[in-house]
């Protein structure tokens, strides 16, 4: 019988592969991509069939933003979904709209299959590695945003749920995983959907209710939401939340600078636990720490990855040490979809995201990094 590190080392070891030849990956992912992209009209129109390399794939599509795409997003709204998907969507992300208003991404079956492989990757190396085989034994802090807000109706009548991305897949991934969420992502829905201080405030105390007597190894999610509960518990009760559970390792989303400027707040309110980043969006899960090192690792295998670099262009694999490019990705269901994000490589196959595309979000970094926070 398979030992559990031999299970997790067969789950994660194709990872473990596509990281020693990225671009070997790439070429085999840009094949499989081009596979999906031709049951589309969109792709079929740019004769994906006939496309064997990165120079014609990168003539025959032009690199767009979710602007470009909304078109397209709305036809699929509407029930037209070979538009631009395989098939039809199950659900529709939705951004918490940091940098604007809310965008809907669509979620197919197969793309949520995807995630379910790439979104534990490094959380469950950091357990590999560690050999922390403990830490899946207990219970991961639910304190995601709400998973169902309301539903898009197609022309022929069928309702589809759109939510917060974290909840939404915190939700349609529960009963493919063995890890056990407290509170359960149902319970954060019956709250409702508004992100008012008061409704976080009872996200907070359903979460605080339903955990405090359960062995807690682990929290996965938004950082800022992690640092908003960890102050609201000493606040509401006095206790941060290391003195109520022996939290273990923390998988920390969705904002620049984790393991530099939020470190000491997090260890400082959960104690001292292990913290695994995750570069992820409504769009995908791109990247997770590998190792000790606080820098992230592509997943090869499943996106492509492009970055402008002043002004050229090229695959993320090849950028040089200390190089800061804009990033274009390409998922299942979005061809060359330039995010918005600047990453920088730190060598090998080790990047951060370093902030959003604005005027002053690298001169932030460059500050950030000479104060030792960056």
């Amino acid at each position: 019988m398979e030992n559990p590190k031999q299970k997790l080392y067969s789950f994660l070891s194709p990872w473990f592969k596509v990281i020693e030849n990225p671009e070997q990956a790439q070429q085999a992912t840009l094949g499989k991509l081009l596979e999906i992209y031709a049951q589309s009209e969109y792709g079929h129109q740019r004769k994906c069939e006939t496309i064997r390399t990165l120079s014609k794939f990168q003539d025959a599509f032009p690199i767009m933003t979710h602007r470009d795409f909304q078109p397209y997003f709305e036809r699929v709204k509407q029930g037209e979904y070979s538009v631009l998907l395989p098939d039809l969507p199950i659900a529709w992300a939705m951004t918490r709209g940091t940098t604007g208003q809310s965008k809907y991404i669509p979620v197919t079956q197969k793309d949520l299959e995807e995630r379910a492989i790439t979104s534990p990757r490094g959380l469950l190396t950091c357990v590999y590695k560690h050999n922390r085989f403990d830490i899946l034994k207990g219970y991961c802090l639910n304190l995601n945003f709400p998973s169902v807000l309301g539903y898009f109706q197609t022309d022929d009548g069928t309702q589809i749920p759109y939510g917060y991305s974290s909840g939404l897949y915190a939700r349609l991934n529960a009963d493919r995983t063995n890890i056990l969420l407290v509170p359960t992502q149902e319970e954060i829905d019956d709250i409702g959907g508004g992100l008012s201080t008061e409704q976080w405030h009872r996200r907070f105390d359903l979460a605080y209710e339903k955990a405090r007597d359960k062995h807690v190894t682990m929290m996965i999610g938004v950082t800022q939401i992690m640092l908003q509960f960890g102050k609201y518990l000493k606040q509401k009760i006095g206790k941060y939340p290391k003195q109520i559970w022996d939290t273990k390792l923390l998988g920390c989303t969705s904002i620049a600078g984790i393991q530099t400027r939020y470190r000491p707040a997090l260890t400082g309110l959960f104690g001292d636990v292990i913290i695994n980043e995750i570069y992820g969006a409504t769009e995908g899960i791109f990247a997770q720490q590998f190792d000790e090192k606080p820098f992230v690792v592509p997943n090869y295998d499943f996106h492509l990855y492009e970055v402008e670099v002043k002004g050229e262009l090229k695959l993320l694999h090849q950028m040089s040490r200390g190089e800061i490019g804009n990033l274009i990705v390409s998922t299942q269901l979005l061809q060359r979809y330039r995010i918005g994000d600047v990453i920088k490589c730190f060598g090998g196959t080790y990047y951060r995201c370093i902030g959003r595309e604005a005027t002053f979000s690298r001169l932030r970094y460059e500050i950030g990094r000479v104060f030792g926070y960056a």
